[in-house]
């Protein structure tokens, strides 16, 4: 199945429920497998379970991720040229649908359309609940789901998988717990419809809403981890701006948030007074593994990091035994799960290096700016060879060889910028042409810049109208 085409989301389901058919309830504790035991105290202990053992918890549900579709040699080939971020997001909806199958038969659901009783599901994942009670009246009714109906719902699917492979360059480790948010409020919107019998609106909504807080209170701690040891750069700033963005919450939420980010990137905010309100131990945890998993991610742990995690421990009240337990935890995780988990960050050599490093050559090359370019138009072709290579451009292996001797002779007369001779210099040259501030190539190979609009150049800057402290959000 393709995603994006019409009909993938309804074959999906219904290859999913017929799969169902065949496999044995879930195990749970022997105390809730008593007769007494109601079916939604079940299916919220189930569900707790099976966050964590699916992979939900760190948005990485790898079990779910088919190897091969249908066996046919083409269903193979169709599998391995989806991007991973497709092949993710694909393990994610199949995943939720078993999840809530076995919600439904853990609460004893009546018998009705399942396929169709999903799609409500997940339009309530997309947050349109209006075609969520549209779905709900044609069942109450009895009445075939229009495609028109089911085309929405895969629509609003297929550009969250979009948007969710958005982590930019410096942005934040933003989805696998802001995925987490929502199988949570996937998983609790199924326990009340199958349980209920009924789609109820209002509940939906404040569930949606519970999720929004979440997202946002985890976006205030990981842009609080980005800033742990200096003021993050123009690119970090942008970069987490449009992520807010791209969650999608509710408008007075956003606002209030990005007013929040805004200040944390001058001022650094009291990792107390975010965490305040943080009162269940399961979101304690979360949050708390969430940051340490975003730490593992940018490949290395700053002093000031180490710190920020200890203090975010102590305003979450956790001891130190327990957060080493954590610490361990999450990086086992992280080392089964890291080509999974980093589908989302961005695999450019910029974005491996660390911005550490990067502002290291970038004020190398700032101080050698005007020797370099000297150097370069003095240096036989160099000039033209790097602008080929900063532009995509393919270069022979003649041209590749004749582009490093020339470096090498850059090197000599600039010290400071012999780590690009050095082997896979090349790929940092051109990797940090595209992040610094100025650009590496002569006047004669750059292209016109284009101006920023005047919403984003506003966006940007801290602003008066954005002093007013944000009020706290109860998560």
């Amino acid at each position: 199945m393709d995603l994006g085409k019409a009909g993938w989301l309804s074959s999906m389901i219904e290859e999913v429920v017929v799969a169902h058919r065949h496999v044995p309830p879930p195990a749970l504790a022997p105390s809730l497998s008593e007769p007494r035991a109601s079916g939604r105290a079940r299916a919220r202990a189930y569900l707790r379970q099976m966050l964590r053992a699916s992979g939900l918890l760190y948005g990485t549900p790898m079990e779910g991720a088919p190897a091969v579709e249908g066996g046919s040699p083409a269903g193979v080939a169709g599998a391995r040229a989806r991007a991973p971020e497709e092949q993710l997001f694909l393990a994610v909806v199949r995943t939720l649908t078993r999840m809530a199958l076995d919600i439904a038969r853990l609460t004893g659901a009546s018998d009705r359309p399942r396929q169709d009783q999903l799609l409500l599901l997940f339009a309530v994942f997309t947050g349109q609940l209006e075609v969520a009670d549209s779905i709900h009246v044609r069942l109450q009714g009895g009445l075939e789901i229009s495609r028109r109906l089911q085309g929405k719902v895969e629509g609003a699917l297929a550009r969250r998988a979009i948007s969710l492979a958005g982590d930019p360059v410096y942005g934040l480790v933003l989805h696998n717990g802001a995925l987490y948010a929502d199988a949570q409020m996937f998983g609790r919107q199924a326990i009340d419809y199958f349980s209920r019998g009924f789609f109820q609106r209002g509940a939906a909504q404040r569930r949606i809403d519970f999720a929004a807080k979440q997202k946002a209170l985890l976006v205030k701690v990981l842009a609080g981890l980005a800033c742990a040891d200096r003021e993050p750069s123009y690119a970090t700033r942008r970069a987490i701006l449009r992520q807010v963005e791209d969650l999608a919450l509710p408008d007075p939420i956003e606002s209030e948030l990005k007013a929040a980010v805004k200040k944390s990137f001058e001022h650094r905010l009291a990792v107390r007074t975010m965490v305040a309100e943080v009162r269940s131990k399961d979101m304690q945890h979360f949050i708390l593994e969430q940051t340490l998993l975003a730490s593992l991610v940018d490949g290395q742990r700053s002093r000031g990091e180490r710190a920020f995690i200890q203090e975010l421990a102590h305003a979450l009240r956790v001891p130190d035994e327990e957060l080493h337990r954590l610490e361990l935890e999450m990086a086992e995780f992280y080392a089964r799960h890291r080509s999974v988990v980093d589908v989302f960050t961005v695999s450019a050599a910029a974005g491996v290096m660390g911005e550490d490093f990067v502002s290291r050559m970038q004020e190398a090359l700032e101080k050698n700016f005007h020797r370099l370019m000297q150097e370069a138009r003095e240096t036989g072709d160099l000039a033209v060879l790097l602008a080929k290579a900063a532009r995509g451009q393919s270069l022979t292996r003649e041209e590749r060889k004749r582009m490093r001797a020339q470096l090498i002779d850059v090197a000599k007369a600039i010290p400071a910028l012999a780590i690009f001779v050095a082997p896979g210099g090349v790929l940092l040259l051109i990797a940090l042409s595209k992040v610094l501030p100025f650009s590496l190539l002569p006047s004669s190979f750059q292209d016109e810049p284009t101006p920023m609009p005047d919403a984003e150049s506003k966006e940007l800057g801290s602003g008066a109208e954005d002093s007013e402290a944000p009020e706290r959000q109860v998560v």
